[in-house]
C-alpha cells in the first residue's frame, strides 16, 4: 500500500461545489456553454461505461468495473456542479454518503446513495435538453442570429440549465435535515460507546492503582494499631510503609484525574496545556498555536486529548525526528493539525487510537482527517466549529 488516507466525517455536512457570490457574466456564461458541450463526449461514455458496468453484474465482472468508472462520474459530475454554481453563483451541495471503506462495502454504499441515482438521471437530462441548451447558447454566440438576440439570450438558458441541473444533483431541505439527524444520531451512538470505554478505563485504573493501594495503607495501619504496644518499632515502620503507599496512591490518583481533565488545561487554557504537553515529548514538537481566546471546556478538553493521542502515537510507532503541532482559532473555527517525519504508513482502522480522537471531535461536529503516506510525512488534521468561551 503506497498510501493510507482515512477521512472521518461524523458532522454530517455535505461538500459543496463551487462558492456563493455574483451569478457569471455573459462572456463567462458562454464560455461555460461551450465547455457544456465539449463535455458531451465524456458523458456518453461515461453513462455508457456505467450502465455496463451495472449489467456486467451479474457475471462479476461488474463488480471489478464499478468501482473504478462511479468515482470518474462523480469527477465528470462533480465538475458540472462547479459550472452551475459559477453560473448561479450560489454554491451546489454534493450529498454522498460517507464510504465505509472496503471494495463491496464501498460498492454497496454507492450503489443504495441516493446520489448516485440522481447522477444517472441528470446524466439522461444532460446528454438531452441539457446539450441542447448549451450548444443553443453556442450557436447564438457564434452569431447565426442578431447579436441583441446572443446579448439577452444567452444568460437566461444557461441559467434554466443550471437551475435544473442543480434541481437534480442536490437534495431538498426535508431529506438534508433526514440526513442530519441520521448523521448525529449514528455520531451520538459512537460518543456514548467511546464514553462507555473511557469510564470501564477510569474504573479499571481505579481498581488496580489506588484502591488496591488504599487497601494496603489500611491493612498496614491495622497491623499497626496491634504492634504498637507490643513492638513500637515494628510499628513506626508499617506507619512509615503506609505513608509511602499513601502518597504513591495520591499520586496514581492525580493522574486518573489528568486522564479525565487535565490541571494545566483548566489553569492555562489549551495553547497553555499543549505547550506543556509538547516539553514533555521525546520527540522535539513544533509548535504554531494561535488561540487567543479560552474556548468551552468540553471542547479544549477534546482537541487537548487529540493532540495528546496523536503526539503518543508519533512517540511509539512512527520513528520520527521532529513532529509538529498547529493550532488556529477564527471566526466560529478552530482548525487543528499534528504532524511528523517519520516513515508514515499509519491506518486509522488498525486500533491506533485515531476512532477513540474521531469520536470525540464528533460530539462537536468536528470532522478528522489523517494522511499518512508509505514514508512519511503522517499528517493528521481536523475542522472543529466552536465559539470563544464566555
Amino acid at each position: 500500500m503506497n498510501r493510507s488516507s482515512e477521512q472521518f466525517e461524523h458532522s454530517g455536512q455535505p461538500g459543496q461545489s463551487g462558492q456563493s457570490g455574483q451569478p457569471a457574466g455573459r462572456w463567462a456564461v458562454t464560455g461555460y456553454a461551450a465547455l457544456h458541450v465539449l463535455l458531451f463526449v465524456p458523458v456518453v461514455v461515461t453513462f455508457v461505461l456505467v450502465k455496463v458496468s451495472a449489467i456486467l453484474v451479474v457475471v462479476w465482472v461488474g463488480i471489478l468495473l464499478l468501482p473504478a468508472v462511479l468515482p470518474i462520474m462523480r469527477g465528470l459530475v462533480g465538475l458540472h456542479r462547479a459550472l452551475a454554481a459559477r453560473i448561479l453563483g450560489a454554491a451546489v451541495v454534493s450529498p454522498y454518503r460517507r464510504l465505509p471503506g472496503g471494495l463491496l462495502r464501498d460498492l454497496h454504499t454507492r450503489a443504495t446513495d441516493p446520489t448516485t441515482w440522481r447522477e444517472l438521471l441528470w446524466m439522461l437530462w444532460a446528454m438531452t435538453f441539457g446539450f441542447v441548451a448549451s450548444l443553443l447558447a453556442v450557436v447564438l454566440f457564434l452569431g447565426v442570429v442578431t447579436w441583441p438576440v446572443w446579448w439577452y439570450g444567452v444568460v437566461p438558458l444557461m441559467r434554466a440549465r443550471a437551475a435544473v441541473d442543480r434541481a437534480i444533483l442536490t437534495v431538498g431541505r426535508t431529506e438534508r435535515l433526514e440526513r442530519r439527524v441520521r448523521a448525529l444520531t449514528e455520531s451520538r451512538a459512537v460518543v456514548v460507546d467511546h464514553s462507555a470505554a473511557e469510564l470501564r478505563r477510569i474504573e479499571r485504573d481505579l481498581h488496580d492503582g489506588p484502591q488496591a493501594r488504599l487497601a494496603a495503607v489500611s491493612l498496614s495501619l491495622g497491623l499497626a494499631d496491634d504492634l504498637f504496644d507490643t513492638d513500637p518499632e515494628a510499628a513506626r515502620r508499617l506507619i512509615n510503609e503506609a505513608r509511602g503507599t499513601s502518597s504513591a496512591a495520591l499520586g496514581e490518583l492525580r493522574d486518573v484525574v489528568r486522564g479525565i481533565h487535565p490541571p494545566v488545561l483548566a489553569d492555562r487554557g489549551l495553547a497553555g496545556a499543549v505547550s506543556a504537553l509538547a516539553i514533555d515529548m521525546a520527540v522535539p514538537v513544533e509548535l504554531a498555536l494561535d488561540v487567543p481566546h479560552r474556548l468551552p471546556a468540553p471542547v479544549e478538553s477534546a482537541v487537548y486529548f487529540a493532540i495528546a493521542e496523536c503526539l503518543a502515537n508519533t512517540a511509539k510507532h512512527a520513528g520520527a525526528g521532529r513532529s509538529w503541532v498547529r493550532l488556529r482559532h477564527e471566526g466560529d473555527l478552530l482548525r487543528g493539525e499534528v504532524g511528523d517525519d517519520g516513515r508514515g504508513g499509519a491506518d486509522p482502522r488498525s486500533g491506533s487510537g485515531l476512532p477513540g480522537v474521531a469520536a470525540r471531535l464528533a460530539a462537536f461536529d468536528g470532522i478528522l482527517s489523517v494522511s499518512s503516506p508509505s514514508g512519511g510525512p503522517t499528517v493528521v488534521s481536523w475542522e472543529v466549529p466552536c465559539v470563544p468561551s464566555a
